[in-house]
């Protein structure tokens, strides 16, 4: 496993899916992970409001969001061809992730979900 502590993931806490991909990235990759409802967001630069938007990891270089974030945690988790492939879609990927956010109750985000969870 590696460990990477000084990287923080604010994410949502009452999210299932949220949860399940978190628990997947920490099968290989030791972070530190707070959901924003009991984050001090101020700490990190950052506000409710768009914390109940997107998924947001902090480093010691920044701060980043969205399908940003997931490349990153990619990356460290060890995962780059599908880092590469997300990153490389550019705004397809950015969308992709805001359909993901915004339709975390559909059909196929709660087949992942539960993919996820029994994988895990």
């Amino acid at each position: 496993m590696f460990n990477h502590p000084e990287v923080t993931l604010i994410y949502d806490g009452e999210c299932r899916f949220c949860a399940a991909c978190l628990a997947w990235v920490k099968g290989k990759l030791e972070i530190t992970s707070i959901s924003f409802q009991k984050a001090d967001l101020h700490k990190y630069g950052l506000i409710q409001s768009e914390c109940e938007k997107s998924v947001f990891l902090v480093t010691k270089e920044a701060n980043l969001s969205g399908a940003a974030a997931v490349v990153y945690l990619l990356e460290l988790r060890g995962n780059s061809l599908l880092a590469w492939i997300l990153q490389s879609s550019g705004q397809i990927g950015e969308s992709g992730y805001r359909w993901v956010a915004s339709h975390r109750d559909s059909l196929i985000i709660r087949m992942i979900t539960k993919y996820l969870e029994t994988a895990g």
